[in-house]
């Protein structure tokens, strides 16, 4: 009997930290039957807050619903705290998603989209105040 892949999305933006996406992508993404997606609003090279590139292989508005959702923290999640685009797809992905998960400032988006109400959680601890 097939069954369908995994589908995880991994949230790329400008300004992200690296490790913050790349670490979880490495671990996930070795699964059995996993289907890893990097996900931005265009297919262009990204470049995190130190100057890597990760080239993202689907945008937003074409994206699957996914599975599992990954926000990666970073200083470039300050520049989303308020797009839209980025706010509504979190929102939508969210409602199907059997997780959504972030690491360190990533939270602070989820958040952002409405999606910590009612849940305990943290971040980076120079930013706990937000």
């Amino acid at each position: 009997m097939a069954t369908n892949p995994l589908r995880i999305g991994f949230l790329c933006y400008p300004g992200l930290t690296q490790l913050d996406l790349t670490g979880p992508y490495e671990v996930l993404s070795r699964m059995t039957d996993t289907a890893a997606h990097i996900l931005w609003k265009d297919t262009a090279p990204v470049k995190t807050e130190r100057g890597f590139c990760i080239v993202p292989d689907r945008r937003l508005c074409e994206a699957p619903e996914m599975d599992v959702d990954v926000v990666p923290g970073g200083l470039g999640q300050q520049d989303l705290m308020e797009d839209d685009e980025v706010l509504s797809f979190l929102r939508a992905q969210a409602k199907t998603a059997r997780y959504v998960v972030s690491v360190c400032t990533g939270s602070l988006l989820l958040a952002a989209a409405g999606l910590l109400r009612g849940y305990r959680a943290t971040c980076h601890w120079m930013y706990l105040s937000l």
